[in-house]
């Protein structure tokens, strides 16, 4: 090979490195992650006097549930960081929503030693004031291999869970992040083998597949996404 040749070979192979050394060093990735639920657009006034619309998502209202130990959680303990929540729709469990609790271990185990991620599963109870409600939560508990303090496993009454589920959560059969939230109007059918995400301040940011393995996936990937800006954007 003649050197001018060479001379421009290396200089084709140097130019992509030099590249991607400089947005390495001196770029940033901004990925920003939907927000759920939108109920209204209200008018602010901006700093220069003007008006500005912003759209207004819901929150989940607060609530307090048994959980496993004979005990109540409340969902300001959850909500302390990120939120993974599953809501099973029916016991025994359904093949989606016993996939979906396998995806809930996955994270668990990703975000072990991550303290602002809890996750938390609802399943049913008919009647959550009998003792052996708990005893239900303590083999569910067992089964999931759930870690004190990081995964809890909840009971409300059908009726309570299916208005947790459509009113506080926007689980139907319609997916309303690009639609007016509107939970009395929607479908009352509660879709098997869903994951959410919530963030620190209760918004619904994100509805995934807990059967399908690259919805986990891009569930892990959606809280690492959320941890860095809390981390970057304070």
């Amino acid at each position: 090979m003649r050197p001018r040749q060479t001379i421009l070979l290396g200089l084709l192979l140097l130019v992509p490195v030099l590249a991607f050394l400089f947005l390495y060093g001196f770029g940033s990735n901004h990925y920003a992650l939907p927000t759920y639920l939108p109920e209204r657009a209200d008018s602010v006034r901006t700093v220069g006097g003007g008006w500005q619309r912003d759209t207004v998502y819901h929150q989940m209202r607060p609530f307090r549930l048994p959980a496993a130990g004979g005990r109540f959680v409340s969902s300001q303990a959850l909500n302390q960081g990120l939120c993974i929540m599953q809501v099973v729709a029916s016991t025994p469990a359904s093949a989606q929503d016993a996939q979906a609790a396998r995806g809930m271990m996955r994270v668990q185990e990703k975000f072990r030693r991550e303290p602002r991620v809890r996750l938390a599963t609802l399943v049913p109870s008919a009647d959550t004031a009998k003792a052996n409600v708990y005893e239900q939560l303590e083999k569910l508990s067992e089964q999931y291999g759930t870690i004190s303090g990081k995964w809890f496993v909840l009971a409300a009454s059908p009726d309570t869970l299916r208005h947790l589920a459509q009113y506080e959560l926007g689980l139907t059969a319609l997916r309303p992040q690009n639609l007016p939230f509107r939970p009395a109007t929607e479908p009352a059918t509660l879709p098997v083998g869903r994951l959410l995400l919530l963030d620190e301040t209760r918004h619904v940011r994100g509805i995934y597949d807990g059967a399908d393995i690259h919805e986990v996936e891009r569930l892990i990937t959606e809280i690492n996404v959320l941890l860095y800006t809390y981390d970057h954007h304070r």
